[in-house]
């Protein structure tokens, strides 16, 4: 599947005809005689083939000047996979914009952190998603005011603010422009629930493609959850402060504050509560825990390309839908990815919740059990070296790298060149192949990467007949590619260990 796929009138009007939920979020359908837009999966009866036109994004749709559709919502739909798959300048874009980058620092601030013009970017985007990053993060924060006006009693003008808009005046033409109603109309058409009892507390859903199999997501997550940080919170009869039963909670670092986010899967959605210290970091504390899950991603496609392999098939049917559980933090993988070199999961959690003790943040968690963020580089590269329980080689890793992520030396971050940031991570003291490619495969959110000396990996391949050598084993996987990290999670799937299963 390709990006142009919008230009592939006659596989678009298929896929609207069949109502295919998985192509959400790939095209939108944009309606001539009534000038709505939609998801492909909208239940309404599809428009003549002749009244259909079709666009790469929402924001493409706004900016021609049709509204989103009341019934199906397309401005809600997950995003592009393309965006976790590639790794180039629109790509790169696309996830900074996401992540806020435009609205924090601008148009001109984006270029800077992807190193190119602001023209070349503007060309760039226009060409292959019909809107430049500004109606691209104008559709962002449309739908985060929304949001806000959906689940919460906020007042209007703070909701204008908190969603990005500079003026109440530009919130509400473009509320009333993008939905075809005013803000006051927006809430009044939709149930009221009770008030959180959390002040900042939001409950939303996470949309994703099916299917979803949340075993080694969360597994993974609960597993190696830094203790302070990180926790999960045990189905129980009795609900904690509102907060969902059975999820996985964790401490957020946002631009404007700290944030706490509890998540938990259920069927057709990912359950979010988030806890705010600044509304404003509302769309960047979603984006981010989208990409912890991989919501983005397109599972189908994935699985059946791994299923062509005969040795990874039988893996895939078992279990579809595996994701690559990934960060909210790359700086922080970075770090605990140094703590878990040759160590077990329950020493490098025992190593992390040291430094959280000693160097970070304190916050409150009314809801449960989190005590602190986790340290920000500048923090740990004041930490006495003598102090660090560690092997002294792997003091000097860990020293030289939150001095290079400090200071600015090394940067990592949504928008990463990936082949660059690894050469670079590379020249560092300490750091080889399997810290490299984990931390490419959970931090950059490299699709592709691969880990054959895993030790997870070497006993999965072992009792599956494949090559043992790191060499031949790579060679064999060259079939599996661009979507080696997810065949990772099939491969260590066939272990026992705790990362492999729902929590209860």
């Amino acid at each position: 599947m390709q990006m142009a796929m919008h230009t592939d009138t006659e596989r678009c009007v298929r896929a609207v005809r069949s109502k295919d939920a998985r192509f959400d979020g790939w095209f939108f359908t944009a309606v001539l005689t009534t000038r709505i837009y939609c998801r492909p999966s909208c239940p309404v009866v599809p428009p003549k083939p002749e009244n259909m036109t079709f666009l790469p994004s929402a924001a493409a749709c706004q900016q021609a000047g049709f509204r989103a559709c009341k019934r199906c919502r397309p401005d809600t739909t997950p995003g592009s996979p393309e965006w976790n798959r590639r790794a180039d300048l629109v790509a790169r874009a696309m996830r900074l914009i996401a992540d806020g980058v435009v609205d924090r620092e601008g148009v001109p601030g984006l270029a800077a952190r992807l190193g190119y013009s602001t023209r070349q970017i503007e060309r760039q985007l226009l060409a292959e998603l019909g809107a430049g990053p500004l109606a691209l993060a104008r559709a962002q924060r449309a739908q985060t005011a929304r949001l806000l006006i959906e689940t919460t009693a906020l007042p209007m003008a703070e909701i204008a603010f908190a969603a990005g808009f500079a003026s109440i005046r530009t919130f509400n033409d473009t509320v009333r422009e993008v939905y075809a109603l005013t803000p006051s109309e927006l809430r009044t058409r939709t149930p009221r629930g009770t008030t959180p009892a959390t002040p900042g507390a939001i409950s939303l859903r996470l949309p994703f493609r099916a299917p979803l199999n949340p075993d080694n997501l969360f597994g993974h997550l609960a597993a190696t959850a830094v203790p302070g940080v990180e926790e999960w919170l045990p189905h129980s009869p009795k609900d904690v402060g509102g907060t969902p039963t059975g999820a996985y909670r964790r401490t957020l670092r946002l631009p404007y504050g700290h944030g706490i986010a509890a998540l938990t899967p259920k069927p057709d959605h990912i359950a979010c509560r988030l806890t705010l210290a600044d509304l404003r970091d509302l769309p960047v504390a979603i984006s981010r825990c989208r990409r912890l899950l991989d919501l983005d991603a397109d599972p189908v496609a994935v699985d059946d390309h791994l299923r062509t392999d005969p040795v990874l098939a039988p893996l895939v049917d078992k279990a579809p839908g595996r994701r690559v559980p990934r960060t909210v933090d790359e700086a922080e993988f970075a770090v605990r990815a140094v703590l878990g070199q040759q160590v077990s999961t329950a020493a490098a959690r025992t190593h992390a919740a040291r430094l959280v003790t000693a160097y970070g943040e304190r916050i409150d968690d009314p809801e449960g059990g989190l005590t602190h963020l986790f340290p920000a580089p500048d923090a740990l590269a004041a930490a006495d070296p003598e102090s660090l329980a560690m092997p002294r080689t792997r003091r000097t890793t860990f020293t030289t790298l939150v001095r290079e992520l400090a200071d600015g030396s090394l940067h990592l971050g949504v928008g990463s060149d990936w082949p660059e940031t690894r050469a670079r991570l590379l020249t560092l003291p300490g750091f080889g192949p399997w810290t490299v490619d984990v931390i490419a495969m959970r931090a950059l959110g490299d699709p592709d990467a691969f880990l054959p000396t895993d030790l997870g990996i070497r006993r999965a391949v072992r009792d599956l007949g494949l090559p043992a050598t790191p060499a031949a084993l790579t060679a064999r996987a060259a079939a599996w590619r661009p979507w080696r990290a997810y065949a990772v999670q099939y491969l260590w799937a066939t272990d026992s260990h705790p990362i492999n299963f729902l929590p209860v």
